[in-house]
């Protein structure tokens, strides 16, 4: 008998974080077939529309736009391929998940083992307010924050606007960020050498690809497609964490499975944007047993319909999350900058 616990949130009673996770263990095989067509349906569509990005030029570059907007979304699903990859989720062989991986990360402008260690020490750490700064976004407590001085918290303020987290943020990380592994020293070769490589490959992609377009054409429809699909990303793994009953504990009181479980969301999206978004919507499951191939986390649900309502957020109350800033500690949950106001010091 497992056993059980009542979620606040929702009202559903589950079976405890370490329990699910070893019923979750059936679900971790990935189908070869399945995840090769998964992969074809994501990276051919992606192509064509890149395409017809380009064609559209010669009649209008607000259709380019248009055109664009679903191969952001595409190249949003590549990465999330890519992270299924990092997890050794995607196919049965590791060194086949990081060939894939490596090459997608030419695409994604995001050197493969890097940001796999990162992430790694992301799903490690996530919820521990003692071990916050790796592979996640920054937050602050109330009491942190009041402590700072007045500059400092002007830079937390401007971290956490949104222009900066969804526009400026997401396109200095993968423009610019992703062209160093920063954070890792230069004896850590494998990580220089994954950067280094993923750069050079890049340059090349970018050099083939203005020599066939022209420098203008290739601009003109890879920025757009870069720069959505990079805000794209940073929005869906800021609502997955940075919603108002999410988790923090410090370092004796974090657990790690409850951590995954009730410190990441539920984002139930409509169908197409579920399946554009390669489920990773089902956020609280995937941080629970993140070697589940993502798309078999809708079988989780159908099995285990109690999870559905967990940390459940819909498109509406997600952005809502936009205005919360810090973490009240005693009130346990996240809070806006005029909620902290009227904390008491």
């Amino acid at each position: 008998m497992y056993e059980r616990r009542q979620d606040g949130l929702a009202g559903a009673k589950i079976m405890s974080a370490r329990d699910l996770l070893k019923a979750l263990a059936p679900y971790r095989e990935p189908n070869q077939r399945r995840s090769a067509i998964e992969l074809a349906v994501t990276i051919v569509p992606f192509v064509v529309l890149w395409a017809g990005a380009w064609w559209a030029l010669s009649l209008s570059y607000w259709l380019t736009l248009a055109i664009c907007v679903p191969a952001g979304a595409f190249l949003t699903r590549i990465f999330l391929i890519q992270h299924d990859c990092g997890h050794g989720a995607f196919f049965c062989r590791r060194a086949l998940n990081d060939r894939i991986g490596r090459v997608l990360g030419i695409l994604t402008l995001t050197p493969y083992r890097v940001w796999q260690q990162s992430h790694a020490t992301h799903h490690a750490t996530s919820g521990n307010l003692g071990r916050r700064g790796t592979g996640d976004i920054d937050v602050l407590t109330v009491r942190e924050y009041r402590a700072l001085p007045r500059w400092r918290q002007v830079l937390y303020w401007l971290y956490r606007h949104p222009l900066v987290l969804f526009g400026i943020g997401p396109a200095y990380y993968f423009l610019l960020r992703n062209r160093l592994p920063l954070g890792f020293s230069t004896g850590d070769r494998h990580f220089w050498i994954s950067t280094m490589g993923t750069n050079l490959a890049i340059a090349l992609t970018a050099v083939a690809m203005i020599l066939l377009l022209g420098p203008g054409p290739f601009l003109a429809v890879q920025v757009p497609i870069t720069l959505l699909a990079s805000s794209i990303g940073v929005w869906l793994f800021y609502v997955q964490h940075q919603f108002e009953e999410t988790v923090w504990d410090e370092n004796t009181a974090w657990d790690r499975h409850e951590a995954a479980l009730y410190g990441s969301s539920h984002y139930e999206l409509p169908g197409l944007l579920r399946w554009l978004s390669a489920n990773i919507g089902v956020h609280h499951v995937h941080h629970l047993s993140s070697r589940i191939p993502y798309y078999r986390l809708p079988q989780v649900l159908r099995d285990f319909p109690e999870l559905a309502k967990i940390r459940r957020l819909t498109i509406i109350e997600s952005l809502k999350c936009v205005r919360l800033r810090l973490w009240d500690e005693d009130a346990r949950r996240l809070v806006s900058f005029a909620e902290a106001k009227r904390i008491p010091a």
